[in-house]
């Protein structure tokens, strides 16, 4: 699956280029298990040492627009590690979307590590209603959405392009947005080095009306699209992102 993706988004790399990215993601994938473990045991400081946030006087400026704020990312560098946002300077809640494992302890496990820094898991199923309880009692929070996988229907779904591939996307991001009058921004990641990453945060829009159909989710794509350039080996190759080629 790794091989067949990145010989999907790089057509033009030599055998000995995709097989050099192939090399270097399985090792910073191994590293990414390893970060997930470590975490059990780190506390504030040093998650905010390791994972940094270089512009957090951003939240503020996105936050006096006096809307809640999805922030957006994709499945690159440490998106674990993300779950740390609440440890920045804000004092709204965080909630964070995923999909719950079938298996009860690794989904215990999962949220133990993900909730560590005082962000509350929501199911994917549940969060619809929880969105709109905050937006009918005026209460001003923080979603963090993961939403570059694969839609399970594909015939239902938006198609657009995403590392030059036509591609189906999910977009419920952007509708919840829009139905919600939520403001939009994307994290986006640099590794550093092993266990020490950089996060930007970058905004996308605090007006999603103003924008036409699909506009949003196309936004987003491109903003993944640059991440992956940037390090090839970051992403996580593993998915069956484009299981319909």
């Amino acid at each position: 699956m790794v091989r067949k993706n990145l010989k999907l988004c790089f057509p033009s790399k030599t055998q000995k280029e995709l097989r050099q990215i192939e090399k270097d993601f399985y090792i910073h994938f191994c590293d990414l298990y390893l970060e997930m473990i470590k975490s059990l045991s780190m506390n504030a400081e040093t998650m905010k040492r390791r994972f940094k946030y270089t512009n957090p006087e951003k939240i503020a400026e996105i936050e006096k627009h006096n809307k809640s704020i999805v922030y957006m990312a994709a499945h690159y560098a440490n998106f674990e590690w993300m779950t740390s946002f609440q440890l920045c300077p804000t004092k709204r809640k965080g909630f964070g979307v995923y999909k719950r494992i079938r298996n009860p302890y690794f989904d215990k496990l999962i949220k133990g590590i993900r909730s560590k820094f005082f962000i509350e898991l929501i199911d994917k199923n549940e969060i619809s209603k929880l969105m709109r309880e905050h937006h009918q009692k005026g209460e001003l929070v923080n979603y963090g959405m993961i939403a570059d996988q694969a839609p399970r229907h594909t015939n239902k779904a938006y198609w657009g392009k995403f590392m030059g591939l036509e591609t189906p996307m999910f977009v419920g991001t952007e509708i919840f947005a829009k139905k919600h009058d939520l403001a939009l921004a994307f994290i986006h990641i640099k590794k550093v080095k092993r266990g020490f990453y950089e996060a930007e945060l970058k905004e996308i829009t605090t007006e999603p009306k103003s924008f036409g159909n699909f506009e949003i989710t196309d936004s987003y794509f491109q903003m993944v699209e640059k991440e992956i350039e940037e390090n090839p080996a970051l992403y996580f190759w593993t998915h069956k992102r484009w299981k319909h080629l």
